[in-house]
């Protein structure tokens, strides 16, 4: 099976879909992910925004097939995920989580050398660290230039501060070549500088490479300054979906957030800008 997208359909496709985390209770829980549809061009970025345990993650963790649809159905490039391999799924789909525990004492070069192992054949599951391609090792040097951990390579993963261990994330996502990249929170644990390199990539890798992107952000401006397009969840229900100055807005996020907050024209970009309101008590 092909695992590339085709580019007469979206690279997304959700219709219907629900999710409900198990109970061994003998109780329904309530849906986490409520009767969801929405769709994503290839090449697009679309965030994804909303309270916390408004099923932000969840949403990704079934994009990505690893958590199973309840109810509707996920196409990849008009695939359903159910007609397709976990290893093809690999080679499409490249998650990024929120956090990632280094259990092993791996290196950086060798964290991100991890991302090739989806294009192995058959032939190349039995080999280990050290049997890597050309091809496999240009992809993860490549990638850490990208994400400026190259000079972290020969360091253990897990000697290594929070910020630093994000970027040698995305740096093995993104050696895993994929066409449909989702990210969740990448900026959460880096510093301005590192953000705006992050958020820049990601703008750049969807203009040379035609990548899709699906990246949840508690950062509303993240989301309005990079994303074409914005989806707002609410109690696991899509509240609203389109352009930043379709959702980014004073009255549109009273009704997802209750509280109420500044927006105004970016000075540069001319794109929505949200800023908190000072309330000040002075004596």
């Amino acid at each position: 099976m092909q695992s590339g997208l085709s580019v007469d359909v979206p690279a997304i496709e959700v219709e219907g879909v629900s999710f409900r985390y198990p109970t061994t209770e003998g109780r329904e829980r309530i849906w986490t992910l409520d009767h969801l549809s929405f769709h994503v061009d290839a090449g697009e970025i679309l965030g994804v925004v909303g309270p916390n345990g408004s099923g932000k993650s969840s949403l990704l963790k079934v994009l990505s097939g690893y958590l199973p649809a309840g109810e509707g159905d996920v196409r990849l490039g008009g695939l359903s995920l159910g007609t397709r391999s976990q290893a093809d799924i690999a080679r499409l789909v490249a998650v990024v989580p929120q956090e990632y525990a280094q259990v092993f004492p791996f290196t950086v070069a060798e964290t991100v050398l991890m991302g090739r192992f989806p294009h192995r054949t058959a032939r190349w599951w039995s080999m280990g660290i050290g049997d890597e391609t050309a091809k496999d090792l240009a992809c993860a040097h490549q990638s850490m230039i990208d994400t400026d951990v190259l000079s972290l390579a020969d360091r253990l993963v897990s000697d290594l501060s929070g910020g630093e261990r994000q970027r040698v994330t995305i740096a093995r996502a993104l050696a895993q070549a994929p066409k449909i990249l989702l990210l969740d929170e990448p900026t959460a644990f880096l510093d301005i500088n590192h953000q705006i390199e992050i958020c820049s990539l990601i703008a750049q890798l969807r203009a040379e490479r035609r990548l899709t992107v699906v990246l949840v952000s508690h950062d509303l401006n993240v989301a309005s300054q990079y994303c074409d397009r914005v989806l707002m969840l609410k109690e696991g229900r899509l509240c609203r979906i389109g352009s930043p100055d379709e959702t980014i807005r004073p009255d549109v996020l009273q009704m997802i957030y209750g509280c109420e907050v500044v927006v105004d024209a970016h000075p540069q970009t001319g794109r929505p800008r949200v800023t908190m309101p000072m309330n000040i008590v002075r004596n």
